[in-house]
């Protein structure tokens, strides 16, 4: 029987710490993350989840971009090494790319692959590979990246799964509507089909496990349906997984930090209007709050 659904709320962020780094903590202790994320047309989705993972409090931080905008990212993200990646002829990763990853994929404790990366079939193509190519990273797929589990059907080490609505009708074949009406079913049964934890975005959003567990987030912030909203919240997951949060339990602190930054940035400019590249900074000061 799947165990009943929990609500995630301040009290529940406050019994549920994240892993702390002790005083006398350097970058190694808090985590290596990689992200593997923009494209010709989408730089700023890399730069978006590149500092959402700083934000959250990872360490090192590295970014595998495509190689035309390669040098702009770099100079943009002073905090991150930046490793330009060969470009498919329609400006998706190409597979040869790689083996520019190797190292960082075998010493990697999180990696993010998705945001702003282009042409879906060479995404799931590179995707698939670099799978088979990370041993003990906690992985965290986004936007075309998990076109991926339409190859494998299931995943044989658990990652995170991060669709709305719309990306959770094309992954499973139900419509729009089917997922809307009852998005709860529909994240517990895709978490347990594919051996996955799985965040399915919305005004509310569900965080189911392969073991049955499932956590709720509802939150009224019309202004986190903005361009690269779902950047940062990637980038957040990740950034808290490199610090040695279980999967689900970075979803869920993430979930909360993107709303509550998004709460704080309403009170502050209005409800619509501020952007996605400024939630990132209010996480901190957030964390640290939700945590006492």
């Amino acid at each position: 029987m799947a165990a009943a659904t929990v609500d995630v709320d301040a009290r529940l962020l406050r019994d549920w710490p994240l892993p702390e780094p002790g005083a006398s903590a350097d970058k190694e202790d808090r985590g290596s993350t990689l992200v593997v994320a923009g494209g010709r047309e989408t730089p700023g989705a890399a730069l978006l989840a590149a500092r959402a993972a700083l934000r959250a409090g990872a360490g090192k931080l590295a970014v595998a971009t495509a190689a035309s905008v390669a040098d702009g990212v770099a100079l943009a993200l002073a905090e991150a090494r930046v490793i330009a990646l060969p470009e498919s002829d329609f400006g998706g990763p190409a597979a040869d790319g790689l083996a520019k990853l190797e190292t960082r994929l075998q010493r990697a404790d999180a990696v993010l692959v998705g945001p702003g990366l282009h042409d879906a079939a060479a995404t799931r193509a590179f995707t698939r590979r670099l799978l088979k190519r990370t041993a003990r990273a906690a992985i965290v797929l986004d936007a075309l990246a998990m076109d991926v589990i339409l190859d494998l059907r299931r995943f044989e080490r658990p990652p995170l799964l991060t669709p709305h609505a719309g990306e959770m009708a094309h992954l499973t074949g139900f419509t729009r509507e089917d997922i809307a009406a009852d998005p709860e079913r529909h994240a517990r049964e895709a978490a347990l089909r594919w051996n996955a934890v799985v965040a399915l975005k919305g005004a509310t959003t569900l965080i189911a496990t392969p073991d049955g567990d499932c956590w709720r987030h509802a939150s009224q912030q019309p202004g986190l349906g903005t361009s690269g909203s779902g950047d940062v919240l990637a980038g957040l997951v990740v950034g808290l997984a490199a610090r040695g949060a279980p999967l689900a339990q970075a979803a869920a602190w993430a979930v909360a930090l993107h709303a509550e930054a998004g709460a704080a940035l309403a009170e502050r400019l209005g409800p619509l209007g501020y952007l996605a590249g400024e939630l990132a900074a209010e996480v901190p000061a957030l964390m640290a709050r939700l945590a006492h």
